[in-house]
């Protein structure tokens, strides 16, 4: 089972090829973040929908028309992403709050399982598109 689907790593990888770009001002186009990518335009197009409809894409129309980010790189996080295109990133149903186990209360799985999730979110929070750029430019 992956925790991240295929479709949010190809997302992740758009979004850091936007933010690579994102100081010219330059739209790039679905199917050159596709091409770039190696996926198929269809899937590249589906998943800009979803992160336009989270606010974290916008596009431009016509002949030199495309996609740049709707926010600075450091203002968008990898589970900004993660929540467009997938939901929130949880290891288990007990993990998702409210009535989602009967053994939620005294269950010592559930703590550790909780300081798990706890670092997930907080990493995965903790990087923004600006660092990723950052570090693809030192390599």
């Amino acid at each position: 089972m992956d925790v991240l689907r295929r479709n949010t790593d190809y997302g992740m990888r758009m979004m850091a090829a936007l933010a690579e770009h994102f100081s010219d001002g330059h739209l790039i186009s679905a199917r050159q973040l596709a091409n770039s990518g190696r996926f198929s335009y269809q899937l590249g197009s589906k998943i800009l929908q979803k992160l336009h409809k989270a606010g974290l894409v916008s596009s431009g129309m016509g002949p030199k028309g495309g996609f740049s980010l709707s926010k600075q790189p450091f203002e968008i996080t990898l589970m900004d992403i993660v929540k467009a295109l997938q939901g929130e990133v949880r290891l288990n149903r007990c993990l998702l709050g409210g009535d989602g186990c009967q053994f939620q209360a005294d269950c010592e799985i559930n703590t550790k399982l909780s300081g798990l999730q706890l670092y997930i979110d907080g990493y995965l929070g903790g990087i923004t598109l600006a660092e990723i750029v950052k570090s693809n430019e030192t390599e």
